[in-house]
């Protein structure tokens, strides 16, 4: 099986943020919002005259990002609506620097990942509801894709991959991914290539120039490698609440309990975690956003050591199926799940009738210590180790601190 670097090397990014922004931001209504009919699409197409971010926008959000723990940020060059953040270049009136922002978005945000050492990826929406030859004529549409796509690869420096999106649209067509693809290759070799298999093809493998597969939505499983002739990563793509692009009436968030949950679960099978956020019409945050992802920046900090490097183990745990082992460079990280408070009965809620803190598993090496990360203490009550089997017991969080997944490093 061949193992390509760049692959290895996108695993080890741990965290990435997802951001929809365009023309559908102005509405607040979802990215969906021209198939939708939300307005006539004429008036739809028309909002680009009005689309103007903050001169500012891309800093803030890298800025974000770079708090929250993120190492890469997916942008939406284009969507589903066909306005493109970039300069087309003559392809097409219908990009930013034809809007009244009058400028070059993607640009923008390039240069801010680059000043704050963040990867820069670029989605690209291979269906598109504004150009006619989609559905009038597709081999035509498609030379326009890869004229699109080419410009991405060629005025924008090193990225670190193209994240696509829409093939299910059309699923009998030829969509003519070797030609495709083999731009990507020629001008960015060592870019990631994406392409998204939606919500009903989770984990799906499809062409050999495919570097990752995709979970919408959906928490990763292992994937099957065993006829692949390459190596494969996998990534996870979540929202905070129910839409991609900006919707102001959402309110059905997630909790940062879940989203911690998720990355989590990420982890345990290598997979990447692509959190997403839908900017304003002003390219800044909702402030719910922010905050949500500023306090899961909080959360990765403390556990940073066991995020990023540390590898899924192998090993087979007994207790909460919830709970995993990653195995870093000297260590073993213990991901605990659902543990108990610990505290008075007058201030804590009700615990579970079962016993979430222990665990036993086996371990040939010897094992030094275990440690808390979040408080560089011994775990307690303790851990035995006979020969090769270990046990280990948690006990409860103290009163006063709540980390949802507790993690232990396991020196050996």
């Amino acid at each position: 099986m061949i193992v390509k670097d760049y692959i290895k090397s996108f695993e080890k990014h741990g965290l990435g943020m997802f951001v929809h922004f365009g023309v559908y931001s102005v509405l607040g209504e979802g990215e969906w919002a021209r198939h939708n009919g939300i307005l006539s699409h004429e008036e739809y197409d028309s909002l680009y005259k009005t689309f103007n971010p903050t001169d500012d926008w891309a800093k803030k959000l890298v800025d974000t990002a770079n708090a929250a723990g993120c190492r890469y940020i997916t942008l939406t060059t284009r969507h589903h609506d066909g306005f493109s953040l970039y300069d087309t270049c003559g392809l097409s009136n219908y990009d930013a620097p034809h809007a009244l922002a009058g400028r070059d978005l993607v640009r923008e945000f390039v240069d801010a990942c680059c000043a704050q050492n963040i990867i820069p990826f670029f989605y690209h929406t291979l269906l598109d509801w504004y150009v006619p030859s989609y559905n009038e004529n597709f081999k035509e549409y498609l030379v326009y894709l890869r004229k699109s796509v080419a410009l991405l690869c060629q005025n924008y420096g090193e990225i670190g991959g193209i994240w696509f999106d829409g093939m299910w649209n059309k699923p009998n067509e030829d969509w003519e991914e070797d030609a495709l693809y083999a731009l990507i290759r020629h001008h960015q070799p060592s870019a990631m290539i994406i392409n998204n298999t939606g919500l009903d093809a989770r984990g799906a493998l499809g062409h050999i120039e495919l570097d990752s597969v995709t979970f919408e939505r959906g928490r990763p499983t292992p994937i099957n490698l065993e006829t692949s002739p390459k190596y494969i990563a996998s990534e996870m793509c979540q929202i905070f609440g129910d839409h991609w692009g900006y919707a102001k009436h959402d309110y059905h968030y997630k909790s940062l309990s879940h989203i911690i949950a998720d990355y989590c679960a990420c982890r345990r099978y290598g997979a990447n975690f692509l959190l997403n956020v839908g900017p304003m019409e002003s390219g800044y945050l909702r402030p719910l956003d922010d905050a949500l992802l500023r306090t899961l920046g909080e959360w990765i900090a403390i556990n940073q050591e066991a995020l990023y490097l540390p590898r899924p183990s192998g090993i087979e745990i007994e207790g909460n199926p919830k709970n995993f082992i990653l195995q870093g460079e000297n260590a073993y990280y213990l991901f605990f799940h659902d543990l108990e408070m610990g505290g008075s009965s007058n201030v804590v809620a009700s615990t579970p009738t079962y016993d979430n803190s222990a665990v036993k598993f086996m371990l040939e090496k010897t094992i030094q210590s275990v440690k808390w990360l979040d408080e560089d203490t011994e775990i307690q009550p303790s851990f035995t180790q006979n020969t090769d089997k270990v046990e280990i017991h948690a006990g409860k969080q103290r009163y006063g601190v709540s980390m949802v997944v507790r993690v232990a490093k396991i020196t050996v």
